[in-house]
């Protein structure tokens, strides 16, 4: 396994750690950054390739052996805490990070074809803040979600803020890349899969719905909610109950709220 001690940060192949602002760039690379001990440590139990790891002295010995494990050990940079502290969010990455390869996208077919059904699918549309999707990628997970459709107008889930905010849980998660979310939503439709709207205002009670055996639920963005074109799609719309004077949740927290609640009906449906 390849140790380089580096003085400085001056390293060509260190150069996605001098860039963590610059998440973009990152994606366009084909790469993604993950910050953190618990975040790190998934990456390394996963299939994914990884690139590099920068790390002080005091993570060598505890990480070692699970590198070893893989059957390409990553090339590991290691640098006093000092110089790892200089570069941004040192409480959250808590020095430990590591370059990955963004896995090639899953397509609509295979997710269908080598999920069981009935099937739990999750789509985002216009969700661009990388905090939330990643949330929501991490609620995914907690709650049996098979794979995860990200429509053409939102974020990617491999955004460092979104590896970070998902606790390495997008690792595990099939992610479908759309080039025509309501067409995709359709052609479910089609299929029998229930394509499900979380958007209020809605009549529908999200606690007795009965038709979520085979279903698709639908987030939006933080401020306008699903599209009209991708609303006009979906079979179902649902609304979470509020106190009066309170017409929505942060997206993040509304997801858990409305998997939680479709899992056990799904559950309940099953007895």
């Amino acid at each position: 396994m390849p140790i380089t001690r580096v003085p400085s940060f001056d390293l060509p192949n260190l150069q996605p750690y001098r860039t963590l602002r610059r998440p973009i760039d990152h994606e366009k690379q084909g790469i993604f950054i993950a910050e953190g001990e618990k975040v790190v440590r998934r990456l390394f139990e996963s299939d994914l390739e990884i690139l590099s790891v920068l790390l002080t002295e005091e993570w060598l010995a505890s990480i070692r052996i699970d590198l070893e494990r893989r059957k390409s050990p990553p090339e590991l940079f290691v640098a006093p805490k000092k110089l790892v502290e200089t570069i941004v969010g040192f409480h959250l990455h808590q020095g430990i990070m590591a370059v990955g390869i963004i896995p090639k996208a899953y397509a609509v077919e295979e997710v269908l074809r080598t999920s069981p059904q009935p099937f739990f699918l999750v789509a985002v549309d216009g969700l661009t803040k990388a905090e939330n999707l990643g949330v929501l990628v991490r609620n995914c997970a907690a709650f049996g979600v098979q794979a995860i459709l990200v429509g053409e107008t939102s974020s990617s889930p491999y955004l460092r803020r979104a590896v970070r905010n998902s606790m390495g849980t997008v690792f595990k998660l099939p992610v479908v890349h759309l080039e025509n979310l309501a067409a995709t939503l359709r052609d479910f439709n089609a299929r029998g899969i229930i394509t499900i709207a979380a958007h209020p205002p809605s009549t529908d009670n999200l606690m007795t719905l009965d038709d979520v055996k085979s279903c698709c639920i639908i987030f939006g963005s933080e401020g306008e909610g699903i599209s009209q074109n991708v609303l006009a799609a979906c079979t179902r719309t649902v609304a979470i109950t509020m106190s009066t004077g309170v017409d929505s949740l942060n997206v993040a927290s509304a997801s858990a709220v409305v998997l939680h609640a479709i899992q056990a009906r799904r559950h309940s449906l099953k007895e």
